[in-house]
């Protein structure tokens, strides 16, 4: 992302909110989101950021980011439940006033027949059904994440994906698709010879977890790159380099 172009639209536009992922579900690429925060803060602008694949996979800090929104799932980096997330409210969006389109029990008192108070707290923003189980596991996720240590989690997932992108880089057929001054620990590629569907079904048979990411995903990015498709592979902390060798040497076979 320009930064710098992208403080000049603001700028010019004075837009409502400021939205930015601060790392794509098609790419490694870890965005500034900190700096775009800095310009937010200057142009006193809303600003939120989808930390979606980065919660779990590297410290978030709303402070040091500078966002008035945060959203992320439990799912991924995290290894919570599916269907449990979370989001993040400043006080100063509590304090504006903002509220959900649809605001029910849970968000809001019913005080008189024209009337509502809605609640205080970031649980304006919650609805009355609520999944209590998977909050739980996602609890418990978030618990064990920090008894690891994400710092830790955060120095040692981007190196075995540097070593990852590596030595797919050497396999012919092969085209990794990750650039940037800051990378994470999501490796994307696409190969020669075959089909998505296939080829997935191939690694899956190797015993190798992996996701594929579409062009339907990443308009841009994807057409900026000339794909239409791209295998994704997310080595974690738990991963051991031998792993990533085999990986490596599995899609070699299959390029072969």
């Amino acid at each position: 992302m320009d930064v710098a172009a992208m403080a000049a639209l603001m700028r010019e536009h004075r837009p409502r909110l400021v939205s930015a992922t601060h790392i794509p579900t098609n790419s490694g690429l870890v965005q500034p989101v900190a700096e775009i925060g800095r310009h937010c803060r200057e142009l006193d602008l809303l600003y939120m950021v989808d930390a979606c694949q980065s919660v779990g996979q590297y410290p978030i800090d709303v402070a040091a980011i500078g966002c008035d929104l945060l959203t992320a799932t439990c799912r991924k980096f995290l290894r919570g439940p599916r269907g449990s997330g979370f989001l993040y409210v400043s006080d100063r969006v509590l304090k504006a006033g903002y509220e959900p389109l649809f605001i029910d029990m849970r968000g809001a008192r019913w005080t008189g027949p024209g009337h509502y108070q809605p609640a205080e707290s970031a649980a304006r923003f919650e609805e009355w059904e609520f999944p209590y189980a998977t909050v739980l596991g996602c609890a418990a996720a978030a618990r064990y994440a920090r008894e690891v240590g994400v710092e830790a989690i955060a120095r040692r997932s981007p190196v075995l994906a540097a070593r990852l992108r590596v030595l797919l880089d050497a396999v012919p057929g092969v085209r990794v698709l990750e650039k940037g001054p800051e990378l994470g620990a999501i490796v994307t590629f696409t190969i020669e010879g075959w089909r998505p569907e296939p080829f997935k079904a191939a690694m899956d048979a190797k015993g190798i977890n992996s996701a594929l990411s579409f062009r339907e995903f990443a308009q841009f990015d994807f057409g900026d790159k000339d794909v239409d498709w791209c295998l994704r592979l997310s080595p974690h902390y738990y991963n051991t380099d031998e792993e990533v060798d085999q990986v490596a040497a599995a899609v070699a076979e299959l390029a072969g």
